[in-house]
């Protein structure tokens, strides 16, 4: 959302995925999920599933965790898996994470086609944040997939039926 409305030019269509433009709290779940990379870490992984164990004790959805578990890459200099993202900057960003970087939608708008796919069971794009969605974006379309706020992760394959489709020229 930040590039199409900083520099528009550079965008054709936009999705945007279980997140509103506006300022939001995180859930308490990311610093669990935090707090379990950190073990991650620390047990010096050599494989995924070693990693997912450990994980297991921090968040139950598999779907989550796989999300999460993208970000574990090897280091080139050792054996074990580390986060692309060092956690430590992770941690320290958090608080402000959920911040949205605009707060007038009269001098940042993006007027290309933008498709808002939400999680039924999040809280991150309430009806009440559509008027700003609608300020910020004035040719959105919205779409609700059963899921949470990792609804790529919960629900793949209805995430790919309605980007296709947004993205798919209907002429």
């Amino acid at each position: 959302m930040t590039l199409a409305l900083s520099q528009p030019s550079l965008v054709t269509n936009l999705i945007s995925i279980d997140n509103a433009p506006v300022d939001a709290a995180l859930k308490s779940d990311f610093g669990k999920y935090l707090q379990g990379m950190r073990k991650v870490e620390e047990a010096k992984v050599s494989k995924q599933s070693e990693a997912d164990q450990i994980l297991k004790k921090y968040e139950e959805n598999l779907g989550i965790r796989q999300f999460l578990l993208t970000n574990l890459v090897r280091s080139p200099t050792n054996a074990h898996q580390t986060f692309r993202i060092p956690l430590p900057i992770l941690a320290n960003s958090l608080d402000a994470m959920a911040d949205f970087p605009f707060k007038d939608p009269e001098t940042h708008r993006y007027v290309g086609p933008t498709l808002f796919v939400r999680g039924t069971k999040s809280h991150y794009v309430a009806d009440e944040t559509l008027p700003a969605v609608g300020s910020f974006f004035p040719k959105f379309e919205l779409r609700d997939i059963e899921g949470g706020h990792w609804v790529v992760s919960e629900n793949p394959s209805a995430f790919r039926e309605v980007a296709v489709d947004f993205l798919t020229d209907k002429e």
